[in-house]
């Protein structure tokens, strides 16, 4: 347990995560959570109550290289070491990359920021087993250059409603893709995507339609169709998460 100072401080975190064995970030009922396992452990270290904040509510099964999250202290712990204290205390499929001090006022969810996720497609005919937590498998071959042109309609500020999954509780789908890329080495395509926001399954809804688009059974011009029409019944199916990874978040 740590000496507290009596002065509050606010703290930040980069966190990376394995997702396959949490029901997500968030605490919930059904399972164990990433939030939940660094409230309990960080605690334990500091001999206080927190609860952590974090910027991205990840889905059950999606990693991380570079989640954000901040929770308060009164411990003399420098800052810059919290990181170490705390990573001692963890399962060695989360780990703290860095940690920082920060202002009280700084909130990872409501400060601007840029988000960036790649997705991650093994297109072959055969399934490998060292990539089948980190991957979607499509055996069927996908047309890259077709995903890529649908994929250019998504760049910029849209409504994008039909990529919502129907339970997300938003004030607005108008959401700004700053780059959306379609990348193929070897047999993996990556699909990487930055913006300043998304909304809740809006990148997988997105891959699986872009997959639709690589099958040949939308056009890649149906796209600007799909964002049109503000309807989730319109756009392709929601790929898994195991795929998905949050690369990062950076504050502007």
């Amino acid at each position: 347990m740590s000496e507290v100072s009596g002065i509050k401080r606010r703290i930040k975190l980069i966190i990376s995560y394995d997702g396959t064995n949490y029901c997500g970030w968030q605490i919930q009922i059904n399972g164990i959570t990433v939030e939940e396992i660094l409230n309990r452990e960080i605690s334990r270290l500091l001999g206080e109550e927190i609860a952590v904040i974090g910027a991205s509510r990840t889905d059950s099964g999606v990693h991380s290289l570079g989640n954000v999250a901040v929770f308060d202290t009164c411990s003399k712990i420098p800052p810059e070491k919290m990181c170490f204290a705390i990573n001692q205390r963890l399962p060695e499929d989360i780990r703290v990359e860095a940690s920082c001090e920060v202002p009280l006022d700084f909130h990872p969810r409501y400060c601007n920021s840029i988000k960036t996720y790649e997705y991650k497609i093994l297109n072959r005919r055969f399934d490998i087993p060292t990539l089948r937590l980190y991957t979607h498998f499509v055996y069927m071959p996908l047309d890259v250059d077709k995903m890529k042109k649908a994929a250019e309609y998504l760049v910029g500020e849209h409504d994008f409603k039909s990529f919502c999954s129907a339970r997300a509780q938003v004030l607005t789908t108008v959401r700004t893709i700053y780059s959306l890329e379609v990348a193929k080495s070897g047999d993996i395509i990556s699909i990487k995507i930055s913006g300043n926001g998304f909304l809740y399954n809006m990148v997988r809804i997105i891959v699986g339609t872009l997959i639709k688009v690589g099958l040949c059974v939308y056009p890649p011009e149906h796209m600007e169709e799909i964002l049109g029409a503000c309807d989730r019944n319109a756009a392709g199916p929601k790929a898994p998460a195991k795929g998905l990874t949050l690369l990062g978040i950076e504050y502007t």
